[in-house]
């Protein structure tokens, strides 16, 4: 059974190189940027795109891209050459940081949420309940440390159109 599974993956690897253009089209976290779901209380809520992207996109970025990685340091912004840079080590503090931020706002049970970072944003995508605190949430988002701001992407309705978000193809 192993050797017919490395078999069919071997197959569609040398089916993708024959055909560049289908390559071109896979969609993948070319930056490494944190991408992460925190909650699952909305079982019908759609799947945040985040940052996936093809090589056709991330190559058309990738100018915009360093220019925006860079100018808070040349600003005198930053401590870093890059602010994306920083996006490892706030997805960790916001790990620790989320747990205090639950006994305030009640997160988890009122939301199905992922979190993406990129150059000291943080992009909260997915869907609240309408109870829920968004704000004070946010708020206390924003305050883990070398965040530069927090976006608001989410939604009360899982099933509204158009979402604030991209979501991911189904």
């Amino acid at each position: 059974m192993r050797s017919l599974i490395q078999h069919c993956a071997w197959c569609l690897l040398v089916s993708i190189a024959r055909h560049p253009a289908l390559a071109d089209d896979l969609r993948s976290n070319r930056g490494s940027d944190p991408f992460f779901q925190i909650s699952k209380a909305i079982p019908e809520c759609p799947v945040p795109l985040g940052p996936l992207e093809t090589e056709q996109e991330w190559v058309s970025d990738a100018h915009y891209r360093i220019e925006r990685g860079n100018s808070c340091w040349v600003e005198g912004r930053c401590r870093l050459s890059n602010s994306y840079r920083y996006d490892a080590e706030i997805a960790e503090a916001v790990q620790r940081r989320l747990s205090t931020i639950n006994i305030a706002t009640h997160w988890r049970e009122q939301s199905s949420l992922w979190l993406m970072l990129q150059r000291r944003f943080i992009y909260v995508q997915g869907c609240v309940s309408p109870a829920f605190d968004k704000d004070t949430f946010l708020s206390e988002l924003a305050k883990t440390a070398d965040v530069d701001k927090v976006i608001d992407n989410t939604t009360s309705d899982p099933k509204a159109k158009p979402l604030p978000y991209l979501p991911s193809a189904p």
